[in-house]
């Protein structure tokens, strides 16, 4: 790092990490580009991370001081058993999930040195996409402050000084600011002053502890200082976790634990019984808000084919069938309609139709194997049952008329494309130079079949072919060719370009992803629900919605089968009973028939239910080798394939009464 002009050692970054080995990487990347000339130590603190972490600093960041524990203590005692440690004169909190620019350390200090009256520092945040993170300033959390975030004023009034005080809305997120509140994601400060007011109060496990310091740090009659000189990414951020029922509860428990510690007992009685209440409705308000989500669809997809039906039934019924007098009897509308339905929406959902976007050949796939299941029970139904074939072939011509125009005019409603003609591949920008650039389009090729379109942009304004332009272009090129997706080779440019690109394109529906030097990964902001929020060009994923469709009917349909057969099959087993007991299991969805190897399991992997057969059977003499069930894990989650499940368990057929 070089001989720092600021003198002997001046900062120490902290940095605490759970199962985000990617992010992890990607950040200790751009911190030691960051500190070039700063006498500085980092310390990483891996909380029992079960994802390789802390081989992967060993190995490629030997210079970084490791603490690994063997438990997960909390972010606050693993933060204060590196600052405890420390011997900056600064002291720096950083998230794993976070990059900062080259200049990020050199501009904070510098601040810092200017402002001695300054005892913490917060930056502009930005999220995987550009987006600013209002969360960068805060205010103190007071009871009717958190009223007001609560009660969504604050979104309905984002710059009033009175109901957007928890985000400090008032105050341009352009300028350097004074503020209240730091976030825990980037915090620096004083080592002087820490030894002063005291470390990350222990009884926070997560999240709170970082407004306790904050608060700890103005009671001892220093200030906070918000920089918006520099800019850093922050790919989780509290946006990301507010449609997690537990970060609510969790997250009020700990503004409870904060008011009881600096406030009267009147008050923080008072505080505790409005936070609770308030975690009760957010919590009832995301749930209901889940489930009208999940269900709208289906729900508009049911009321459009009854209405029609009815209809249908009335135009038959007084034309055709009952032309002198009579008709047909209520159990029609009763009863056998809405079981059309089911067969209907029921298929559509495992069609794929249910999800976030569908394509027209999925709906008319779902229609056509729904009517075809329709009229095979039609056939088997007792005469009386049998009401008429015209009306089971006109609903189904309805139910595909209007399933595509309700969602075709949705989608121009909403401006969402909802309905899609075919599955669309990807379309992308790769930004970098030279062997860097080559490198990602290979990794990029191997992991993405679904690839149309791959341009590659220049840094530099001078360019030829095969470059299609340079960053300048940004915005016309991402016009010209529509695209999706735009990867940043983070070896061949700086993060600021990096981020000042991000901000530019703010007005297109892009994703952004970067591509660390010398990664196998590429990492971006991939989805604010899933755990830890990382993302590997993993093309084929097993959380994927068609493919947690595709193993779900195949371990319904085989366990139904196999239930049918148990009286014979089961004696085959030397546990006939164990294997009746799994197939039951399987059947109402509490197993899987195959699932990852037991010493392999991460946090970081989607969740599956316990399997049957776990992949270790194809292990033998290294069978209990946690690496390599790691390794085999992690390659069944990225590439799933349902013919794959078939072909192992049918290997492993022996196996399926243990």
């Amino acid at each position: 790092m070089g001989r720092s002009p600021f003198g002997t050692m001046k900062l120490s970054i902290v940095i605490v990490n759970y199962n985000v080995r990617y992010f992890l990487e990607q950040c200790l990347k751009s911190v030691y580009k960051a500190l070039d000339g700063i006498e500085a130590e980092v310390f990483v603190v891996d909380n029992d991370s079960k994802d390789s972490s802390v081989e992967m600093v060993r190995e490629q960041f030997p210079q970084v001081q490791l603490i690994a524990n063997s438990d997960n203590p909390g972010f606050s005692k693993a933060n204060n058993q590196a600052i405890r440690l420390s011997k900056g004169e600064y002291v720096l909190l950083l998230n794993p999930d976070t990059v900062v620019e080259e200049h990020t350390f050199r501009k904070s200090l510098e601040f810092m040195d200017a402002h001695p009256d300054a005892g913490g520092l917060g930056i502009k945040m930005i999220d995987g996409k550009g987006n600013y993170l209002p969360e960068s300033k805060r205010g103190l959390p007071t009871p009717w402050v958190a009223f007001y975030k609560i009660f969504g004023l604050t979104a309905i009034f984002p710059r009033s000084k009175k109901f957007a005080r928890y985000y400090m809305g008032h105050l341009s997120e352009d300028e350097n600011q004074e503020v209240e509140i730091l976030a825990g994601a980037y915090m620096l400060m004083r080592k002087s002053v820490l030894d002063e007011v005291g470390l990350l109060d222990e009884d926070f496990f997560m999240y709170g502890e970082d407004i306790d310091l904050s608060y700890r740090i103005l009671k001892g009659g220093y200030k906070n200082y918000y920089l918006a000189d520099s800019t850093i990414i922050h790919y989780k951020g509290e946006s990301t976790k507010k449609g997690s029922l537990n970060y609510v509860r969790v997250f009020y428990k700990a503004m409870v634990i904060f008011t009881e510690k600096h406030f009267s007992s009147s008050y923080a009685r008072f505080y505790s019984l409005f936070i609770n209440l308030a975690i009760y409705l957010r919590a009832g308000a995301a749930v209901l808000g889940r489930i009208v989500k999940r269900l709208s669809t289906p729900v508009v997809d049911v009321l459009f084919l009854y209405g029609g039906l009815y209809y249908i039934k009335e135009y038959w019924e007084h034309n055709h069938r009952f032309i002198q007098g009579g008709e047909y009897p209520p159990e029609l509308m009763q009863i056998a309609v809405p079981a059309y339905i089911a067969f209907w929406v029921g298929s559509l959902y495992l069609s794929g139709v249910y999800d976030k976007q569908v394509r027209i050949v999925q709906i008319l796939r779902g229609l056509i194997l729904g009517t075809v299941g329709i009229l095979v029970a039609y056939s088997l139904i007792p005469e009386a049952w049998r009401f008429s074939r015209a009306i089971i072939i006109l609903g189904a011509l309805w139910a595909g008329l209007s399933s595509l125009l309700w969602r075709y005019l949705w989608s121009l409603i909403s401006k969402k494309a909802i309905l899609v003609s075919a599955k669309k591949d990807l379309r992308i920008l790769l930004v970098g130079e030279g062997e860097e650039l080559e490198r990602v389009h290979k990794l990029l090729r191997a992991n993405q079949p679904l690839l149309s379109f791959c341009g590659w942009v220049s840094t530099h304004s001078e360019h030829a072919e095969p470059y299609v332009g340079s960053t300048e272009d940004l915005p016309d090129l991402v016009r010209v060719f529509q695209i999706d997706e735009i990867i940043f080779c983070s070896a061949s440019l700086p993060a600021e370009a990096i981020f000042r690109a991000m901000r530019n394109l703010q007005g297109f529906d892009l994703e952004f992803k970067i591509a660390p030097g010398e990664s196998q990964f590429i990492i971006g902001s991939n989805s604010i629900h899933s755990q830890g929020s990382w993302y590997t060009q993993d093309f084929n994923s097993v959380d994927k919605p068609e493919n947690r469709r595709a193993k779900r009917i195949l371990d319904f349909t085989l366990a139904l089968g196999l239930l049918i057969t148990s009286p014979l099959l089961a004696w085959f087993f030397k546990k006939p009973f164990q294997f009746i007991a799994n197939v039951l299991q399987v059947l109402i969805g509490r197993k899987t028939w195959v699932a990852y190897a037991e010493n392999g399991r991460s946090k970081e992997l989607p969740q599956l239910a316990p399997g049957v057969l776990g992949l270790d059977l194809a292990l033998q003499s290294n069978r209990r080798d946690e690496a390599i069930q790691r390794q085999l894990n992690q390659l069944y989650a990225k590439d799933y394939d349902w013919q794959k499940d078939m072909a192992f368990i049918w290997q492993y057929r022996k196996s399926l009464g243990k």
